[in-house]
């Protein structure tokens, strides 16, 4: 086992990969970790509330409410185990009018991000899976000058049913012309991993998001990696 390389179930194949796909929010983009950090600090007070006293986890839970509300809602009906029917709306909730739609100025790029993308640019084709609009994942993507790394953008208006359902990663991986199981799923949430396991790809999820990781480890996640730019080490070796 890699030095950075986190728990997972160990099944990974990196000679299987030929294409890799991304997520965006919390995989790409910062999730506001400057937002969180004000937040939990205000929270100190009432402490005591939270286990082992710590708002940091409540502050990035309801920082992830306010940027995709759809994910976060099928992350609590996944906890409390009624995932199956809340995924069938979650395509509706993705594209509600009351998500939020970062304004460019909002935008930040996880450090490291661009070159990683550039490095594995020269050996896999790339995509982008995200569960955004298409118009706040394009400002995005255009805004860092990241659209060309890019042969296929999936957003949650491309299919019928975005993630947690495989749809998505099948379309991206069609796009650029793999099979599923040839592809990797990178992503920080459970309905990254999910949706990539569902399609029959392999998935790397990131601790810089908004998962943690007893609950990626417990959705099946092959990989876990402290950051996004850490798989280029481990796909490069």
């Amino acid at each position: 086992m890699k030095n950075d390389e986190k728990n997972g179930n160990g099944k990974i194949d990196p000679g299987r990969i030929k294409a890799v796909l991304f997520d965006v929010d919390g995989t790409l983009s910062n999730t506001d970790d400057h937002l969180v950090a004000r937040i939990a600090s205000r929270l100190k007070l009432v402490s005591w509330l939270f286990k082992e006293r710590n708002p940091q986890n409540f502050a990035r839970r309801l920082v992830m409410a306010a940027e995709t509300p759809g994910n976060f809602v099928y992350q609590i009906a996944d906890r409390l185990g009624i995932d199956k029917f809340i995924a069938k709306y979650y395509k509706v909730l993705s594209a509600s009018p009351l998500a939020k739609k970062p304004s460019k100025e909002r935008f930040w790029l996880i450090h490291g991000v661009r070159d990683m993308l550039e490095a594995l640019s020269q050996a896999y084709p790339m995509g982008v899976v995200s569960a955004r609009d298409e118009g706040s994942t394009r400002d995005f993507l255009d805004h860092f000058e990241l659209t060309g790394f890019f042969d296929v953008i999936v957003t949650s208006q491309t299919c019928r049913f975005t993630k947690p359902y495989p749809d998505p990663v099948v379309y991206a991986a069609q796009a650029l012309g793999k099979a599923p199981e040839d592809c990797v799923m990178v992503g920080d949430t459970i309905v990254d991993v999910k949706s990539g396991k569902s399609a029959g790809a392999q998935t790397i999820a990131v601790l810089c998001g908004f998962g943690t990781e007893k609950e990626l480890t417990r959705v099946g996640a092959d990989l876990i990696l402290p950051t996004t730019p850490d798989i280029q080490s481990y796909l490069s070796s």
